[in-house]
């Protein structure tokens, strides 16, 4: 959705450059309306520009830091040499999402049997305000189809706002591996191993997976499939507890690499 206010000094904004002149370029800003900034020439690159031309060029979509904004004056200073790759990649990223998910939430609307402006002033005001962006509450809904309950929202659209997200939202997630030892000398130590191992595999934190593979005696590893790093350290933590409570009453031991 366009933002109507204006933007804060220091946030990363996506920019279509409208016209170079020898002393800077005129922006307009993607996000905001198309309202218009500027870069001087000598927020163009880092060290001395000799052709203003050689860095950016009209039509040109590029990401720039909002140095200031004043509304009263209606301007926008920007800088694009202090943008690293990483932030504009990012913010490129972050961008193309959010344009994804205005198309999601027209598809949505569509199929809720509402008007858009209407759909987004009693559904989408509301989303934004919990999830931050439109895009962020697809991907957390098709994490945990339980979220917008979670958060408090009712009403027979959750159910067609789910189905859209996981029909059309691949979630972000990330993957642990560590090994570890596990023995036990006991006569019926092969059954102690796989009870501790059944302990640790049954942990249950919602949105994660846990999987422990066989290496080669003593030898296995655990997989976790966590939405975000956090939440994939937590749970792991969690089955370190399970099986080294379990393999240790039993008699036996284990050692986490």
């Amino acid at each position: 959705m366009i933002k109507e206010d204006f933007p804060e000094e220091g946030e990363f904004v996506v920019c279509t450059v409208k016209e170079v002149k020898d002393f800077g370029a005129i922006v307009t800003l993607d996000e905001y309306g198309d309202k218009e900034g500027f870069i001087h020439i000598a927020e163009i690159a880092s060290g001395w520009v000799k052709y203003i031309r050689d860095h950016v060029r009209e039509g040109q979509k590029i990401v720039c830091k909002v140095l200031r904004a004043d509304p009263n004056r209606k301007r926008i200073d920007l800088s694009l040499k202090q943008v690293n790759e990483h932030q504009r990649r990012e913010k490129i990223q972050q961008w193309k999402n959010e344009k994804k998910a205005e198309k999601l939430f027209e598809l949505f609307a569509e199929r809720a049997g509402m008007p858009l402006q209407e759909c987004y002033e009693k559904i989408g005001k509301d989303l934004l305000k919990v999830f931050g962006s439109l895009y962020n509450a697809f991907e957390q809904c098709a994490i945990n189809p339980d979220v917008l309950e979670e958060e408090g929202m009712s009403g027979e659209w959750i159910k067609v706002f789910i189905e859209i997200a996981r029909e059309n939202i691949v979630p972000p997630y990330v993957r642990i591996k560590r090994g570890f030892e596990i023995t036990c000398y006991k006569p019926d130590g092969v059954l102690k191993i796989k009870d501790a191992l059944e302990k640790g595999e049954n942990v249950k934190i919602k949105g994660v997976d846990v999987k422990i593979r066989y290496v080669g005696a003593p030898r296995y590893e655990v997989v976790i499939t966590a939405p975000e790093y956090k939440t994939g350290e937590r749970a792991y933590k969690e089955v370190v507890k399970k099986i080294t409570e379990n393999i240790t009453s039993a008699g036996g031991s284990v050692k986490f690499v």
